[in-house]
């Protein structure tokens, strides 16, 4: 089961399987229910005409995206390599406690086909394609939808404090193209592949996939719950496993693709 989030003239409206759901239907609703309910709803619910409109980020506007870092060995040698304290992200990769960090508010991320942004005081920006977890008020994994976090290296680079302004602006954010309703268990051997394309020619590719991270998705969903809870749900974006090399950055109008499980995230940097 699929769900997009479309933009109508009588407002946004939910989507299974590309065909419209009741009017007035909220994710926040559905996350709200167990995901044995969940799942027993979207299969009784009716279903009306098929879906159209701009698609929207696969979200609504006061839910949360939350993100985790150095959950791949890629991760951890490209943050060793562009930071002045390298040894801070060997150390968070073998801890027991993971990275997790606020990423951001639902009507601040962008969808499929939206344009995502480079930081204006910075050098060294690259996408981070991201299996991003959709869970629910109870803290199950109810399923998945394609995440970049995009990133800017440099400010990272220079001081681990700097994180927050590294990785949350305006347009640093993309999810979509929808939801993929799915048991957590079948998610733990996604590929992820990510292509930028610039001036219509690749000028990068990488491939990784789900079974290369190091912690277990029930262990990152479990810290970010700790001591927070989501009546409506959230989002967790679980770390990315490919890395452009350091002499690679983005540049406006590069065209983004994320590809996991057969779901493609594309958008352009504006």
């Amino acid at each position: 089961m699929f769900l997009t989030h479309h933009k109508t003239a009588d407002g946004p409206r939910w989507a299974l399987d590309n065909k419209f759901l009741p009017r007035g239907l909220t994710l926040a609703a559905l996350l709200a229910l167990p995901q044995a309910s969940l799942v027993n709803l979207l299969k009784s619910l009716p279903v009306g005409e098929g879906a159209y409109g701009e698609l929207l980020p696969p979200l609504e506007p006061t839910q949360e995206v939350w993100g985790s870092g150095v959950t791949y060995l890629r991760s951890r040698e490209a943050r060793k390599a562009e930071s002045t304290i390298g040894d801070v992200y060997q150390r968070v990769y073998d801890a027991p406690r993971p990275e997790i960090f606020f990423k951001s508010i639902g009507w601040r991320a962008v969808g499929h086909g939206q344009a995502v942004r480079i930081r204006e005081d910075t050098r060294w920006n690259v996408p981070e394609p991201e299996l991003t977890l959709v869970i629910n008020a109870h803290e199950e994994i109810i399923g998945y939808t394609v995440g970049n976090d995009m990133s800017s290296r440099d400010i990272e680079g220079e001081n681990p404090l700097y994180l927050p302004q590294a990785k949350t602006y305006n347009g640093s954010c993309a999810v979509g193209p929808g939801i993929e309703i799915a048991e957590a268990s079948t998610l733990t051997d996604l590929t992820i592949q990510l292509e930028i394309r610039r001036a219509g020619a690749v000028a990068f590719s990488g491939e990784t996939s789900t079974r290369n991270i190091k912690r277990p998705f029930s262990e990152l969903v479990d810290y970010l719950c700790r001591e927070l809870d989501f009546p409506h749900g959230a989002f967790l974006m679980t770390g990315t496993g490919i890395v452009p090399p350091d002499d690679f950055t983005l540049a406006t109008g590069d065209v983004i693709q994320v590809t996991i499980g057969g779901r493609t995230l594309e958008n352009q940097v504006g």
